[in-house]
């Protein structure tokens, strides 16, 4: 009934590794070890911001807006997010242009997904053209975008909390919930 021997431990985890079916059929819980390139702190307010499309959100708005598209300073998390019926590049272009740079000026380096959106030549070219540098995060890892995915998240919860029943005014919700989340002491 009772059975010891001084390397039993190491005799049943070798044993468990050995085994073929388990090792076939068992999730590995542990990431395998790879090689980081973390992306320093930024030096300053608007030096790293991060963007990304959110949506589309069910069901559209009133206006006809199905998705929001956001922008974060990684340093203050000031966020700035608008209701928009497409996440296309010229989308992302303009509120770059008119929300943000004419806005807030030109920031250092901006950090988006790999979609599309962000990939494309015009996005480039602006990148570019107002001498930004344009940082990608890791593919199908979106904790590299952290802090927008964190807004995101956040700000899902607060607009259903506002919208009315049938959640249709969700853009009209979203300028409040961006301020609240704005003015809350974030550390």
């Amino acid at each position: 009934e009772r059975y010891y021997w001084p390397p039993m431990i190491a005799d049943i985890k070798n044993h468990l590794n050995s085994c073929l079916p388990c090792a076939q059929n068992n999730y590995r819980r542990q990431k395998l070890p790879g090689k980081l390139k973390p992306i320093p702190p930024p030096e300053g307010i608007w030096k790293l911001l991060s963007m990304d499309f959110h949506g589309p959100i069910t069901p559209t708005s009133k206006k006809g807006n199905r998705y929001i598209i956001s922008l974060t300073d990684v340093l203050s998390k000031f966020v700035i997010a608008k209701a928009v019926r497409d996440c296309s590049a010229t989308t992302a272009v303009k509120f770059l242009i008119n929300d943000v740079i004419l806005k807030y000026g030109t920031p250092t380096c901006i950090l988006t997904d790999n979609g599309t959106h962000f990939t494309s030549q015009v996005m480039n070219k602006l990148f570019e053209n107002i001498g930004v540098t344009h940082l990608y995060s890791t593919v199908y890892h979106p904790q590299t975008n952290g802090q927008i995915e964190r807004f995101n998240a956040t700000m899902d919860g607060k607009i259903a909390a506002l919208c009315n029943e049938r959640r249709t005014d969700w853009d009209e919700v979203l300028q409040f919930v961006t301020f609240n989340y704005n003015i809350i002491n974030k550390k």
